[in-house]
């Protein structure tokens, strides 16, 4: 597979260097020489120097022959002129772009199949709100991916001393499978412990401070959070922090939710218009990093504070502050990727990336076999992958033992009309199942040839 990617920030390197690991054929285009040299330092793929919505160096980079492009530079209009000026050069598979202004996404006349022609238009900010809008909604969760339209929840779970299983092997949790009812089955799936991605067996010990991704069934996921964590929690009280698009569409989410909310930003014109628009959530200008306001707003009886500013720098600093001051629980929005794992370590209940949601949707296309989305995990060191089973490939009419899976991949969820299925063994996938798969970057490779269609069908 040959993918031409167009910007070298943060999406467009991790998404490069995740895509060459899995020996796929990368191309990259940038016109900042700095950013081309460290391309060409640190990973193995193909760098151009130039502007990536010109003919000319969309045609050297090998446009002709390329099953994908994907424009993610800082610019929206680069990356709808170069995913325009692909269609017109040559009838490439599928084209990308990332596209942030909301005019743009709201028109869907100008992304239409008679005008640019988009496979997918991502809008990052969109996705980390409704991200941040689940965790509120299932409080006690770290992580929270959907699959199968809302059927099937991966939720990440931190334990610390008090928490269910801690000091157990995964093999021994009885208490867990006496609470489950009505056929009711869940699968711990993976452990991330001292950011490392661990596929448990059955003697392996859960840890204080590991995170716990377990595949459900949606209707008992708030009861398996208060399983585990042994807290009955809920978010009464939010405050939202920043002068940004997510900040403005969180406060719009939350107006319409029964949860008392302060959207607290420092530019006196986005008050301004937030405060036309919102009924329920409170808007005060001010500075995010502010101790006092902080005490003024009663920060030691919020249960939620969310930092989404465009600085992640002041999101940090404001949330850890925040955190010292009372909040129960903080959010920062990071941009950097390799960031997440930091500011987890200092304080930091959740990290979200907007560049992380990205290359999330992005995969959902790159990834081979039948594939219907991909949430990259864990600053993208795991993936999990909803899939429908193909009749020709090498998952079906068998059961799951006797599938040889990769080591580091585990088939976590089977959907089968209105039924899920939590797996064992002895469970098979017929043709046209949706099956969800966790798996570590290591094994991608080997799961999309498990995916696919067997040679011998031919």
């Amino acid at each position: 597979m040959k993918v031409i990617i167009v910007g070298v920030g943060e999406v467009g390197y991790h998404l490069a260097k995740n895509l060459s690991n899995e020996a796929k054929d990368v191309i990259i285009i940038d016109h900042d020489e700095e950013k081309i040299s460290l391309v060409e330092e640190t990973l193995d793929v193909q760098a151009f120097l130039g502007n990536g919505s010109s003919p000319a160096v969309l045609k050297e980079a090998g446009i002709e022959d390329a099953d994908i492009l994907v424009a993610v530079t800082d610019s929206d209009e680069v990356n709808m002129i170069a995913c325009l000026i692909a269609s017109s050069q040559t009838i490439i598979p599928k084209r990308i772009a990332r596209i942030r202004n909301v005019e743009y996404i709201k028109n869907s006349k100008i992304l239409s199949k008679d005008y640019l022609d988009l496979d997918l238009a991502i809008n990052p900010e969109e996705e980390v709100v409704k991200n941040i809008i689940r965790l509120i909604e299932y409080p006690g969760a770290v992580d929270f991916v959907e699959f199968a339209h809302g059927q099937v929840l991966l939720i990440g779970l931190k334990l610390d001393e008090i928490s269910y299983g801690v000091g157990k092997a995964v093999k021994d949790l009885s208490e867990l499978r006496n609470y489950l009812k009505n056929n009711n089955k869940v699968l711990i799936v993976a452990i991330s412990r001292d950011n490392r991605i661990i596929i448990p067996k059955g003697d392996t010990i859960i840890k204080k401070g590991d995170i716990l991704y377990v595949m459900m069934e949606a209707g008992i996921a708030k009861d398996i959070i208060s399983f585990f964590t042994k807290r009955e929690e809920k978010v009464k009280r939010v405050i939202v922090a920043g002068d940004s698009n997510i900040s403005s569409f969180l406060a719009n989410e939350l107006d319409s939710m029964p949860i008392q909310s302060k959207l607290l930003c420092p530019n006196p014109d986005r008050c301004a218009k937030c405060s036309e628009v919102l009924d329920r959530v409170l808007v005060i200008q001010g500075d995010i990093t502010d101790s006092a306001i902080m005490r003024d707003e009663n920060i030691q009886d919020v249960d939620l504070f969310i930092a989404v500013s465009e600085n992640e720098s002041n999101n940090i600093l404001s949330s850890l502050l925040a955190k010292r001051m009372g909040a129960k629980k903080v959010i920062a929005l990071v941009n950097r990727i390799y960031y997440i794992p930091l500011v987890t370590t200092l304080g930091v209940d959740i990290a979200v990336s907007p560049h992380l949601a990205a290359i999330s949707s992005i995969l959902h296309f790159i990834r081979r076999g039948k594939v219907l989305s991909v949430a990259a995990l864990k600053e993208g060191e795991a993936e999990v992958i909803e899939t429908v089973a193909l009749e020709t490939s090498d998952i079906v009419n068998k059961p799951i033992k006797d599938i040889k899976f990769p080591k580091d991949a585990i088939i976590g969820a089977v959907v089968r009309g209105d039924d899920v299925i939590i797996p064992d063994g002895n469970d098979l996938i017929f043709p046209d199942d949706r099956v969800v798969i966790f798996a570590k970057k290591s094994a991608i490779s080997n799961v999309e040839k498990k995916l696919m269609v067997k040679l011998e069908y031919f």
